[in-house]
């Protein structure tokens, strides 16, 4: 049994990481840090409940640290997980810069520990569903892949750091990595990046939109998006092949179900009915032909899963430290691209390959 810590129950602590760790064989969520406040121990009765990373880091049967704090803490308090010997686990974005990112990967390679991001999107049901499309070729040769993350939040909330001037702050750190990581599990590395960063909503001071477009060879497009002025959402996923075109209109309902505590039974807990499954239109001679596609089983239970069997010698963890930099090196360049209105080529000196 591996037994885990979980540094901080903000959002992220507590819908993304708590629920997910507890409901996964062979992982044991040992203790939670909790600086203010009563509801881990409310909803966790068994879980040990501690106010400090000092009074985790002193219970000795902890081998894995998960670390979900605001952006800015990462880096230290990974850093400080890492010397203790233990290995590490941080939540999306990795850090706050590319710098900061590298120093960690090369920190936990000379204590010998794992370090790795949480990219538990690239387990939705439907993305996986993506993924078998495009890997049995589909949609033939693929033209374009939009991936979309709207929301509709036009005021904003006061206290709230995201919304700060805090390094790491805004949208892009938020929500860009998971769409990185959707294109990079899809095509690999751009040859380059174009972005539109920006605040649209008045008063704000921290971005709250982004338009990024990767470019890979014969004019291939990977379109990432996201606004906070969404009323109407665009759709979840778009591709278009040369054979066809695949539409997803909906989000994988894990996100609302852990946000409201309602975790399926059994099953895969991103079940979708078949009216929310995407879309997939194939020509036929001068009609079209169309039919749902199903999901994929899968779930956040799975990210957990492979990293217990990377801790016990039994997988190579899916998120690898190098991944994990080449996510912050293209967030850089998109945050880059955008303050100089300019198309930005990837290179060796730029980033990991």
């Amino acid at each position: 049994m591996i037994e885990v810590g979980l540094v901080g129950y903000g959002l992220s602590g507590r819908a993304f990481h708590a629920p997910v760790i507890r409901a996964v064989p062979g992982i044991h969520l040992a203790a939670i840090v909790q600086r203010t406040g009563n509801e881990a121990a409310e909803k966790y009765p068994d879980v040990r409940i501690v106010r400090s990373l000092e009074e985790l880091l002193a219970i000795r049967e902890i081998r894995l640290v998960v670390i979900a704090t605001p952006n800015d803490t990462h880096v230290l308090l990974a850093a400080h997980c890492l010397a203790s010997g233990r290995d590490v686990v941080v939540d999306k974005p990795f850090t706050t810069t590319l710098e900061e990112a590298r120093a960690l990967v090369q920190f936990a390679k000379a204590e010998s520990r794992l370090i790795t991001v949480y990219q538990n999107r690239r387990y939705d049901g439907d993305f996986q569903a993506i993924r078998k499309l495009v890997a049995e070729g589909t949609l033939g040769r693929l033209v374009r892949f939009e991936t979309n993350y709207d929301r509709y939040r036009p005021q904003l909330k006061p206290g709230a750091w995201r919304e700060t001037t805090r390094a790491g702050n805004g949208i892009l750190f938020d929500i860009a990595p998971h769409l990185i990581d959707h294109a990079l599990v899809l095509f690999g590395l751009p040859e380059a990046v174009t972005a539109d960063v920006r605040i649209e909503r008045e008063q704000a001071v921290a971005d709250d939109a982004f338009d990024i477009m990767f470019h890979y060879p014969r004019g291939m497009r990977a379109v990432l998006r996201s606004s906070i002025l969404a009323a109407a959402a665009r759709p979840r996923f778009v591709l278009h092949g040369t054979q066809g075109s695949f539409v997803k209109q909906t989000f994988d309902p894990q996100e609302n179900n852990l946000r409201h505590g309602n975790i399926p039974a059994s099953g895969p807990w991103g079940a979708e009915p078949e009216e929310n499954w995407g879309l997939l239109t194939i020509p036929d001679g001068e009609r079209f032909l169309q039919r749902h596609i199903a999901s994929a089983s899968c779930d956040y239970r799975d990210y957990y899963a492979n990293l217990r069997d990377a801790l016990l010698g039994k997988a190579e963890a899916a998120v690898s430290p190098e991944w994990s930099l080449n996510v912050m090196r293209l967030l850089e360049m998109a945050r880059d691209s955008s303050a100089k209105r300019c198309t930005i080529p990837w290179s060796p000196s730029t980033g990991i390959k």
